[in-house]
């Protein structure tokens, strides 16, 4: 099958998701919490997904899920509420958020082959399942990280629905935490683009952003819930719990996706072994021998983020 008609048919199933959602949202019973239907509405979109991942014998049918979805979930909160929220600190927020789902979407766009391709992480899942391979498919592949991320949106849920506390300095750093990471990300991506273009077999990536940090596409996407959860705490000074889906989103990446990629990548290219010694495993700092080895990644079994 062609990558245009790989891709037609995947924005299909996700037409039909979000119909799917929206009229739960619609003809659903109403749960009298907002975040609750969202949620409903959330799982609903991904279940028809997951039934599409297995029509399509491909679950990357669900990796651009992570992106397109918390938009449309803010803006139906935000619209449903009506709560006459502060405007600035709501564009501010949104105008991260939005672009964020662009770049992202945009990067899965631009690196998806075609249905002939399935991400490497997720037949390992199924594999390791045995003969709950479907159940793994669906909890492990689909409805943990639309879990997580919706954990992410519990500032943005906050932020739209919760009015009264005037724009603060807050709001300034949790804007400009969201552009660094934005950008932090898109260099990163670019970066990698030109360097798989021309690499040679064995060769890895340590220039740019990567001879400082091992993942940096991670830490931006780590930093972009960071800045909505601190949208979410400039909305409602002392709410501690709005940082819950950053923490998570940093537990996801730190304990299951990182071990998997550094895992195949030591595997696949011995001249990994040096760029570990060099160069900082997340967070970003100069490159140099002082960093340790660490220890064999454990085998782990959830999805890893597209970032």
């Amino acid at each position: 099958m062609s990558r245009g008609a790989s891709l037609l048919r995947i924005t299909l199933a996700y037409v039909i998701a979000i119909a799917a959602g929206l009229a739960w949202l619609v003809w659903g019973p109403d749960t009298g919490r907002l975040w609750l239907d969202g949620l409903i509405a959330d799982l609903v979109a991904t279940l028809v997904i997951f039934a599409a991942s297995r029509v399509f014998g491909n679950s990357s049918t669900y990796d651009a899920y992570w992106s397109v979805i918390p938009p449309l979930l803010a803006f139906y909160w935000w619209v449903a509420a009506d709560a006459g929220v502060n405007d600035v600190r709501w564009w501010l927020m949104m105008a991260v958020l939005v672009a964020w789902a662009i770049r992202l979407t945009a990067n899965w766009v631009r690196t998806f082959p075609g249905m002939h391709h399935e991400d490497w992480r997720y037949p390992l899942v199924r594999e390791r399942a045995g003969r709950f391979g479907l159940v793994a498919d669906l909890m492990g592949i689909h409805v943990f990280p639309t879990l997580v991320v919706f954990a992410g949106l519990i500032p943005v849920y906050v932020v739209a629905t919760r009015a009264g506390q005037p724009l603060g300095w807050l709001d300034f750093v949790a804007f400009a935490v969201g552009i660094a990471a934005l950008a932090l990300e898109t260099v990163a991506d670019l970066q990698m683009h030109r360097f798989l273009a021309t690499r040679t077999p064995g060769q890895v990536m340590q220039t740019g952003v990567w001879s400082w940090s091992r993942h940096p596409n991670y830490v931006g996407e780590c930093g972009i819930w960071l800045s909505m959860a601190l949208f979410g705490l400039a909305a409602w000074p002392g709410a501690w719990w709005v940082f819950v889906g950053a923490a998570a989103m940093l537990a996801m990446f730190l304990g299951v996706s990182i071990p998997m990629m550094e895992r195949r990548s030591l595997e696949r290219r011995p001249a990994y072994g040096d760029v570990v010694q060099r160069v900082s495993r997340f967070l970003p700092r100069p490159p140099g021998k002082g960093a340790s080895r660490p220890r064999p990644p454990r085998d782990s079994a959830p999805r890893a983020s597209r970032a």
